[in-house]
């Protein structure tokens, strides 16, 4: 007997080790940043881009890089990058916006690029809402676009949640974070543990404005069935598009993935008279007695 007690000491012992560092660790876990030195310059062949920095409310420095078309500005698009590296790499992925005539406005997260501060959920929410607030400075809001990427698809969907933007995209969007973590350690309290729970089924409700959802068939770290998951929630307003074979970090070398995001930004809402549809028309498998 006193053998087995020893076990589940050591076993219980072990469970708390490993949550503890779960906790402590997890900021090392789940972003990978890209610092740049405070001399950098940002270049992108044939992108005109300006620089921005913003102190925020407890010290931090705020980097952000604006994307210009070269037509005359259809609206801004806000994107919320993934979490590595910095707006150094993530910047040539601005050209799929600005071809269309939005320029777009790219922020590197706290400790990412040049951007300082202590990070945490609550902090970078701020943040974030703190740059959208600036935007509306320039733009009408009506004019802005929130882009979620991955790990940004939640902050996208907080702000747009709280905001009144013209759409909101999310692309390899997840249900919450703690849902994707769970994935690798399933046996952990991570209700408990979670410093970033990131929550996007429950922010997902209180959005108001066209939701669109982009997913892979193929990805592998936040599985497809999650985008389709996600699209239930709110309807009526969401619109899901799937890129076939499409894994997590490569919808962009898919041609449906441009011809998707072409649709989003380029169509405009049609009414239809569903009253003049078989919407309720029922099919039934009985017989019917002549």
């Amino acid at each position: 007997m006193a053998y087995w007690w020893s076990v589940v000491i050591i076993v219980v012992i072990a469970y708390i080790a490993i949550s503890v560092a779960l906790y402590f660790l997890q900021d090392y876990m789940l972003f990978k940043p890209e610092k740049l030195p405070k001399d950098f310059q940002f270049y992108y062949e044939n992108q005109d881009t300006e620089e921005f920095n913003m102190e925020t409310r407890d010290g931090a420095q705020l980097n952000g890089v604006l994307f210009k078309t070269k037509q005359n500005p259809r609206g801004v698009v806000l994107y919320l990058k993934g979490n590595s590296k910095s707006i150094k790499g993530w910047g040539k992925f601005a050209v799929d916006f600005t071809r269309h005539g939005f320029n777009v406005f790219m922020v590197d997260y706290r400790g990412f690029g040049k951007s300082t501060g202590r990070r945490s959920q609550k902090a970078i929410k701020r943040d974030l809402q703190v740059i959208y607030n600036k935007l509306k400075e320039l733009v009408p809001e009506k004019y802005i676009i929130l882009y979620g990427r991955s790990l940004g698809s939640g902050f996208a969907t907080k702000l747009a949640s709280m905001n009144h933007p013209r759409m909101l995209i999310l692309d390899a969007p997840y249900y919450s974070l703690t849902k994707v973590t769970a994935r690798y350690a399933p046996f952990m309290p991570l209700s408990l543990l979670m410093k970033y729970p990131l929550p996007t089924y429950k922010w997902l409700k209180y959005v108001q404005c066209p939701i669109h959802i982009i997913h892979g068939t193929n990805d592998k770290l936040i599985p497809y069935k999650t985008g389709v998951r996600l699209s239930k929630i709110n309807p009526t307003l969401t619109k899901l598009h799937t890129v076939i074979g499409g894994g997590h970090k490569n919808l962009n070398n898919f041609e449906s993935y441009h011809f998707m995001l072409d649709d989003i930004l380029n169509s405009k809402p049609k009414e239809i008279d569903l009253e003049t549809t078989s919407i309720h028309v029922i099919h039934t498998s009985k017989k019917t007695k002549h």
